[in-house]
């Protein structure tokens, strides 16, 4: 399916060379269809690596998708050129007035901080609570899964001993939701965080049916009901080396980091690591596209909400 992205989107030269069909501005307005309006708030801090991997994720379904990347006012990214920001990026305040079918919160390498102190905390709850009434589903990642969480049910975050950091399995839990459908049994994924949700808490949520768990890795799925909001304890989106190379940054920073578990073979970080839980994710996404935006978003967006 093609992905409307801007005309000079670094990423969309890269997914062209992965035979990836993005469309740009040009050809999309000569066509007579109206496209799914996802945006993404991205905060993790090196950007173009995130739009990239998620703009992969989404590309494996039928459907039209036009991207809307949204950044925080109330924080000054270090990792990402002001270029590129300005060029692709908008602010809450200049698309509070617009409705959208999805809306993904990615991760933050905020989580070792409590989330009232977190400079733009009072910026995302605002961005929460208009989520309600201006998305039809909402995708939390990771830090962005635990934050929602906090928000919306108080659930808190507590620090783990040691990083979570690897590739872990997990089970279906409830294969009869559409989130799961297609799924094994049981499926990679990568984490990598020092905090983690109680498996207790968010099974003694009413408001929330948990579809997949690792005895390891703790709940990794779970969602309202309708899927207007789910969240997702990991990083299904994550790259081939995205583990390698956040193990091989700590290591050359003199940090104590322990290899990523279940993910190079014979735990040798000179092999190339295997791509095991890319088919799971893209199952994931589409299915979120499919039964959760598409089949249940109107077809005019101002009837959002």
């Amino acid at each position: 399916m093609p992905i409307k992205v801007q005309n000079n989107l670094p990423a969309k030269e890269i997914l062209e060379n992965e035979n990836i069909f993005v469309m740009d501005e040009n050809r999309s307005i000569h066509q007579d269809i109206r496209l799914l309006q996802i945006c993404i708030l991205n905060l993790m801090p090196v950007k173009q690596d995130t739009e990239l991997q998620l703009l992969r994720a989404l590309s494996n379904t039928p459907l039209q998708i036009n991207i809307t990347f949204m950044k925080m006012n109330s924080h000054v990214s270090l990792n990402t050129s002001v270029t590129h920001l300005n060029n692709f990026y908008h602010t809450f305040d200049e698309l509070r007035h617009q409705k959208f079918d999805g809306m993904i919160i990615t991760g933050a390498p905020v989580e070792q901080i409590a989330f009232e102190e977190v400079d733009y905390w009072e910026e995302l709850g605002e961005i929460m609570a208009w989520t309600k009434t201006h998305v039809t589903s909402t995708f939390h990642i990771c830090w962005g899964a635990q934050a929602g969480l906090y928000y919306h049910f108080g659930i808190r975050k507590h620090l783990l001993d040691n990083k979570l950091f690897g590739l872990f399995s997990h089970r279906v839990m409830n294969r009869k939701v559409p989130l799961v459908r297609g799924f094994d049994d049981f499926f990679l994924a990568p984490h990598s965080r020092h905090t983690a949700v109680s498996n207790a808490d968010i099974h003694a949520c009413e408001a929330l049916t948990v579809l997949a768990e690792s005895e390891r890795a703790g709940v990794y799925l779970c969602m309202t009901e309708g899927g207007r909001q789910i969240f997702v304890m990991g990083h299904p989106e994550y790259d081939r080396v995205t583990l390698h190379q956040e193990y091989m940054r700590d290591k050359d920073k003199g940090l104590e980091i322990a290899l990523p578990q279940h993910y190079y073979t014979d735990d040798d970080c000179t092999l190339r690591p295997n791509l095991q839980w890319r088919a799971h994710c893209n199952m994931l996404y589409s299915n979120w596209l499919n039964y959760y935006v598409y089949q249940a978003t109107p077809y005019d967006l101002d009837k959002i909400g």
